[in-house]
């Protein structure tokens, strides 16, 4: 049940407690900064996309590359074009057994519909008064997914009480109030609205929200819960794309026996004595360490861990691959008997070979559905008619094994050659004052053909490293067993991993090999079908040139840093184009 630095002046860290944007919202974030007497708006920008989780209590933040950021920390200024502001006006309030998952990810397919790339999203209306604190971050925390830069919530009273909820001072509270009032950013929605003027404007009834989930592959796809089982039949059916399979009528109806190899199998499901069933990988991976807490205290934690979802890690864990493989037994039968696993998560990306290499299909939903679908065991169900079956501590304290960690001395990091996670970086020791320009291509080979929306996760992936990859052959001959190769995401501050990784997604499809799936390509003079990162290895020691052709979309997620720097390790020598 996966949920998914920056900089402020310093990069900061979730001494291993939390996700680094639950505590910039519950402890870091000022909303109103007091220097010296001298008042103003609280910002951030990180070098996460998720960032973006800090607007819903009113606090401008966005996540940008990890260049804009090391400039920030830095001190040098970060300019940009003012984007257009998109309005989206909020009514009614949400029905009885519908959660802000399903308003979300309503909201995403709107954005997304509307086209809201690289702009800010301002939310307004009567309807705010309705949403918790949470349901603003969540809908702000989505920003990536419904592709804007931000999607903002200007401050009310109820992110006044969320302050007060997570001990700032009353004294505080009132400084932050009185600031915004003076300078007309407080929303009181017992006072009269006034009207404000956007780039464009969009609206929803919050009683016209139904209960949803989102996939199988993007994350805008949006499928109401009632229409779930049939649209999953027909994504077996449909031809392969994002909302298809290509799956033979004939082979549709294959599973395979798997019960004695499973090992996560729980024990009861509460007071109903269901079970989760045994093909189903569990686990829970909260934003914050806060969550734990109220989870143990409510005594509701014992129930999670009775049905598997035992505590993994804070973060990014299960939505990015890190919660670990799944079981051989299970592996196995999918991948010989070539099964289409379905992953059910609630976190924000659902990117073909994201979550895992084997679940080629990724739905998003609300935890509450996370564990209906794991106690059902299949994607293939209509909840409506079928049954399923018969304290705040201070952050700089709460974490003793984080306070004792050795920090060493100096102001260079000390790089370590034989470390497989940092490397001193090639690109660093020939780069020059002044960058050298744009420059001709000519009787450039095409590396790869793609069609529309190949996200960063196809481009440069952060899931679990393949045991056939060029990234893993390249551990290996460095010592590194298979069992310990981790994650891309974890081996980012290596680039000789990162450009082993770059397109390495297994569910990519390259149109030079007429539609196969999978991370290689064709080196065109020799006709040989080989990695990625090899064939551009070959071009490169030829000294040619090559270029990606790609449809709409291209580069659209997170990690747009690696998914920038990894094309040109490989020696691409120009953007990718859309057409």
């Amino acid at each position: 049940m996966g949920l998914k630095c920056f900089p402020k002046h310093a990069c900061c860290s979730s001494q291993g407690r939390s996700i680094v944007h639950r505590v910039n919202l519950e402890y870091l974030g000022r909303v109103v900064f007091n220097t010296d007497g001298l008042l103003y708006p609280d910002s951030v920008v990180g070098t996460d996309s998720h960032t973006t989780m800090i607007d819903g209590l009113g606090v401008a933040g966005w996540g940008v590359g990890g260049i804009e950021a090391e400039a920030a920390m830095l001190g040098q200024p970060m300019s940009m074009v003012l984007p257009g502001v998109v309005g989206f006006k909020l009514s009614g309030k949400l029905r009885d057994g519908v959660t802000a998952t399903d308003l979300v990810l309503t909201v995403t397919q709107i954005l997304r519909k509307h086209g809201d790339v690289g702009k800010f999203v301002e939310f307004y209306g009567e309807g705010m008064s309705e949403l918790s604190l949470a349901d603003c971050a969540t809908i702000a925390n989505m920003s990536p997914e419904y592709g804007a830069t931000m999607g903002f919530f200007p401050v009310d009273h109820v992110t006044l009480q969320y302050l007060k909820l997570t001990g700032r001072s009353d004294e505080t509270v009132s400084l932050i109030e009185s600031y915004l009032r003076a300078n007309r950013m407080f929303v009181d929605y017992s006072e009269p609205q006034i009207e404000r003027v956007y780039s464009s404007c969009l609206a929803l009834n919050l009683e016209d929200v139904e209960p949803c989930i989102s996939g199988p592959k993007r994350p805008h796809d949006q499928v109401t819960l009632r229409e779930m089982k049939a649209g999953w039949h027909a994504c077996l059916n449909n031809r392969v794309g994002f909302k298809g399979f290509a799956i033979p009528k004939e082979s549709q109806g294959k599973v395979a026996d798997v019960m004695l190899g499973a090992a996560l199998v729980a024990k009861k499901a509460c007071e109903l004595e269901l079970e989760v069933k045994p093909w189903i990988k569990t686990s829970l991976a909260p934003g914050s360490g806060v969550v734990t807490k109220y989870l143990e205290k409510s005594g509701l934690q014992k129930y999670l861990n009775q049905l598997g979802f035992h505590i993994v890690g804070y973060g990014y864990t299960t939505c990015i691959g890190n919660s670990g493989d799944i079981d051989e037994a299970v592996a196995s039968a999918i991948t010989e008997n070539d099964l289409v696993a379905a992953a059910v998560l609630s976190g924000n990306r659902n990117f073909e070979g994201r979550v895992h290499p084997l679940t080629r299909a990724n739905y998003l939903a609300f935890p509450p559905l996370v564990l209906a679908y794991a106690l059902a065991g299949t994607v293939g169900i209509d909840f409506e008619t079928e049954p399923i079956g018969a304290t705040y501590q201070a952050i700089t304290k709460r974490n003793p094994i984080w306070n004792q960690l050795s920090v060493p001395s100096g102001n260079l990091y000390a790089w370590d050659s034989k470390s497989t996670y940092i490397h001193d970086p090639s690109y660093f020791k020939s780069m020059t004052m002044s960058p050298p320009g744009p420059h001709g291509v000519k009787d450039a080979y095409c590396l790869l053909n793609f069609g529309d929306s190949i996200t960063t996760d196809h481009i440069s992936p952060a899931s679990s490293i393949h045991k056939d990859s060029p990234a893993a052959r390249y551990l290996m001959e460095r010592g590194v067993d298979r069992r310990d190769f981790n994650s891309y995401g974890s081996r980012r501050g290596n680039e000789e991993v990162m450009a082993r990784s770059t397109v390495a997604n297994i569910r990519i499809v390259n149109k030079l090999l007429g539609g196969e799936v999978g991370p290689k390509t064709i080196h065109i003079s020799i006709g040989e079908k080989l990695s990625v990162f090899d064939v551009s290895m070959r071009y490169k020691s030829e000294g040619h040139d090559t270029i990606i052709l790609a449809g709409t979309e291209y580069g659209s997620g997170s990690s747009r840093d690696w998914a920038a720097k990894g094309p040109k390790l490989l020696g691409e020598s120009s953007d990718s184009q859309e057409f």
